[in-house]
């Protein structure tokens, strides 16, 4: 099971968008807690990918990109 981290700079802008809006609108990301934009949620988890807390997961098995909080990610040395 191979897993590289992405970095968020290396895609084009409508990439990054692209790998976050389906991120964002997958079935079971939305708690309920109000009303809130598709561009809010993707401008949030935007800011979590550029300071670092969350991080792009490419799975080379699956051949699937996610996206995963670092804390706790385990990655090899």
């Amino acid at each position: 099971m191979a897993h590289l981290i992405i970095p968020p700079d290396s895609l084009s802008s409508a990439t990054l968008n692209g790998i976050v809006e389906e991120f964002v609108t997958r079935e079971g990301t939305d708690y309920g807690h109000g009303t809130i934009s598709l561009e809010t949620k993707v401008a949030q988890v935007l800011r979590q990918l550029r300071s670092g807390e969350v991080v792009i997961v490419y799975d080379s098995d699956l051949e699937s990109v996610s996206l995963t909080p670092k804390q706790g990610l385990q990655v090899p040395d």
